[in-house]
């Protein structure tokens, strides 16, 4: 499969052909289409196996037999372009891990979602809100000395004690009474949500997201952030992960993911301020749904991080330093979870720095051309 379009050659990015002739400095191909293209791999190296292609990839793609693995990410839209490639037959795989039945699996891939865009998110605060009332109080209320750790995303991670607006006892102003907008009764208002699936749809996003941030939020701000002392709230947040996951699927990861590299989304997002959070976790949706820009964003913040270490070695700021080298290692290893993002990047190894091929994974390699120990995850000299 070729990666990248380069018109000299007459192929573009998603390109399949079968290898006819290949060296160590050359390569000749014969393209699907008949034709056959000779290039020397100085020049042209952005090639992978063509085992398998994402659905984008195959778009446009007519090829005899197809074999299409159904993931929770799937919807209509997805599907139609992957069970429609095929002249003489196509199977469809899918794991119980994913999809505890065929009708679950029918659901996910015939469901209309479109893009997600911040007017999917409704802006209102909910009633409690409107009368200046945090859900935090609400959980500390229930709080009991129960011994549980949370792991994952929020270890080392601390946030500001700033108090949330009416977190700290004062309320605001009180509502003799507050419900749907004058000349609207009770019953006309729930009817219009009702009649209306996609503004019902929107406020269910809404409220998924904001009851994840307050979960997360009423853990981080504790100031014990092992959740030692604090069960329910460990339970709230598994119940507004299942609720997110209903309104949008993978959307907790998406915003978790978002919230480690901006903590200062969670308590925006927990206010009911959550225009940036919706942005953060359409990029993050689109980070994992396609690997192409997961490797952009690889590279760039691997030269970020190489470039970071070379400063703070050049001003003597040894702590920062072996700091910034144990972050460039995580990133390395990380890349043995990630066989896809692995695989893509083999082909960008100029991009991150590697002049001489090693032979080891990309992981391995990447340590070795830069002086990282994964071991321990610290910088050193070779």
């Amino acid at each position: 499969m070729f990666l990248q379009n380069e018109r000299g050659l007459g192929v573009k990015n998603g390109t399949l052909g079968t290898i006819e002739q290949v060296s160590e400095r050359s390569m000749s191909v014969r393209i699907d289409d008949g034709c056959r293209v000779s290039f020397d791999l100085k020049d042209y190296n952005r090639i992978d196996h063509g085992y398998a292609a994402t659905i984008h990839k195959a778009q446009g793609m007519t090829v005899d037999r197809t074999h299409v693995l159904a993931t929770p990410g799937l919807d209509a839209h997805g599907s139609y372009v992957a069970l429609s490639r095929h002249r003489d037959g196509m199977d469809l795989h899918y794991g119980h891990d994913d999809f505890a039945s065929e009708h679950r699996l029918t659901r996910t891939l015939s469901r209309e979602r479109a893009k997600d865009m911040a007017a999917d998110y409704e802006p209102a605060r909910d009633y409690a809100e409107r009368r200046g009332i945090t859900f935090r109080e609400r959980v500390v209320e229930i709080v009991k000395r129960v011994p549980e750790k949370v792991r994952g995303m929020f270890d080392g991670l601390r946030l500001s004690s700033a108090p949330l607006p009416g977190a700290d006892g004062v309320q605001g102003p009180e509502r003799e009474s507050v419900g749907p907008p004058a000349g609207r009764s009770p019953q006309r208002t729930e009817r219009a949500v009702t009649d209306d699936p996609e503004a019902a749809l929107r406020k269910a996003r809404t409220e998924a997201l904001k009851r994840h941030a307050r979960a997360v939020d009423a853990i981080l701000s504790t100031g014990d952030a092992d959740g030692r002392d604090s069960p329910e709230q460990m339970r709230e947040l598994t119940d507004a992960r299942k609720a997110f996951e209903e309104a949008r699927p993978h959307g907790w990861r998406d915003a978790e993911a978002a919230y480690v590299k901006n903590p200062e989304l969670v308590r925006e997002a927990a206010g009911g301020q959550i225009n940036r959070t919706v942005r953060a976790l359409q990029l993050e949706t689109e980070l994992r749904t396609t690997p192409e820009r997961r490797a952009d964003r690889f590279v760039e913040r691997w030269r970020e991080l190489g470039q970071t270490s070379q400063h703070q070695y050049q001003l003597g700021d040894m702590a920062g330093y072996k700091a910034t080298r144990s972050a460039m290692g995580d990133m390395a290893k990380s890349l043995e979870r990630d066989p896809q993002l692995e695989s893509i990047l083999a082909n960008r190894k100029r991009d991150l720095g590697i002049e001489i091929e090693s032979g080891r994974r990309l992981g391995l390699e990447l340590a070795f051309s830069h002086g990282i120990d994964l071991g321990r995850g610290r910088g050193i000299g070779l």
